[in-house]
């Protein structure tokens, strides 16, 4: 099958998706890879759309937080079988993880804030002792903003640890935000600061930052795409209540700039060889996915290794992917809460279709 003839293919189930799906305003795709000379970047919605748009990344910010502390590994200033008692204040630590009766948090270490294995549960997606959902009263009051301290002690309070650290894996937001604030303490830099420092402005990604607390380099011509997720249309950019998702996912960007992070990060240009392969230490988190130190290796079922990719999904149907055998890059954003889960079946979908291309 000719280059072209799979485009078309691509951008018409992307359509085809977007036509059946009344709630989704925007997709985004972008295809990349020097090997078999492929850049395709589509774009289809309802709204005005444009490849260069700016969309919400969602959970994908979990990566640069997890380099971030990888590049301070690095450089010696810290390790990651340390404890977080090391880096956090005494308040933060106070109750932060009390399981039977016991209190685990020096218990805690870098490592296992990055691979979810902490125990801490999370502020966002797990159902409180009382009270409301934390996304509940997320949308309910979207004029506030919430510091990272802030998350901390409400899920402190509402919330208890599932178990002791190290010893299973539960997935939580509340240890990215963190390391947020251990790369705070760190650099004596806010998080957002350290961001655009260390990550966005060497790699040139000028329409990224964390929003809700730092701008963009450029100023871009498109709004920040709407997303849909509480059963209701989302102006990422109005609800300040989005800033209590901080280190763990709140970054704002571009498909063009995922993947100058994605092409830095694979050639070695933001961490070592040795220490993305420690990143890539995994385990098993649900079915098809396993989690290493912010990265997520996603397996097709059945397992076909050429499929294998690893990046980050989020969970409004973005996803930022890179997959060895194919040399290829696949990143996008459905903009959506439904599409958490479908969205990794358009992305084996696309690269069955892609693959025509390679063996012919």
């Amino acid at each position: 099958m000719q280059v072209e003839q799979v485009k078309v293919i691509i951008e018409t189930k992307l359509k085809e998706i977007v036509a059946s799906n009344r709630d989704i305003y925007n997709a985004y795709l972008l295809i990349h890879s020097d090997r078999h000379n492929i850049h395709w970047n589509i774009v289809y919605g309802d709204t005005p759309v444009h490849q260069d748009q700016p969309y919400h990344t969602a959970s994908i910010g979990k990566i640069f937080t997890a380099t971030v502390i990888a590049q301070l590994v690095e450089e010696g200033k810290l390790a990651y079988s340390d404890s977080i008692a090391e880096y956090l204040t005494k308040d933060i630590l106070k109750d932060l993880h009390v399981y039977r009766g016991r209190h685990y948090a020096s218990d805690i270490r870098i490592e296992h804030l990055l691979n979810h294995t902490s125990g801490l549960p999370d502020f966002y997606e797990d159902k409180p002792k009382e009270g409301k959902k934390f996304i509940d009263i997320l949308f309910e009051d979207p004029s506030r903003m919430w510091m990272p301290e802030e998350t901390i002690e409400w899920s402190k309070r509402q919330m208890s640890p599932k178990f002791t650290p190290g010893k299973k894996v539960h997935y939580t937001d509340t240890g990215y935000n963190l390391l947020g604030l251990i790369i705070g303490n760190i650099t004596s830099k806010p998080y957002h600061e350290v961001l655009h420092e260390r990550i966005f402005q060497p790699l040139e990604m000028n329409n990224s930052y964390l929003s809700h607390f730092s701008h963009s380099t450029e100023t871009s011509s498109y709004p920040v795409a709407a997303i849909y997720a509480h059963n209701q249309k989302v102006d990422v950019e109005r609800y300040r209540s989005f800033s209590s998702f901080y280190a763990g996912g709140q970054t704002v960007s571009t498909s063009g700039d995922l993947l100058k992070f994605m092409k830095a990060l694979v050639g070695n240009q933001l961490v070592s060889k040795q220490s993305l392969q420690i990143m890539m230490q995994w385990k098993r988190m649900w079915l098809g996915v396993d989690y290493g130190y912010g990265l997520m290796r996603i397996r097709p079922i059945p397992f076909i290794k050429k499929y294998n990719s690893w990046g980050h999904l989020g969970s409004i149907g973005s996803f930022m992917l890179y997959v060895p055998y194919m040399d290829m890059y696949i990143i996008g954003n459905f903009n959506h809460t439904d599409f958490a889960k479908r969205s990794v079946r358009f992305i084996f979908d696309t690269l069955r279709t892609v693959y025509k291309v390679k063996v012919e």
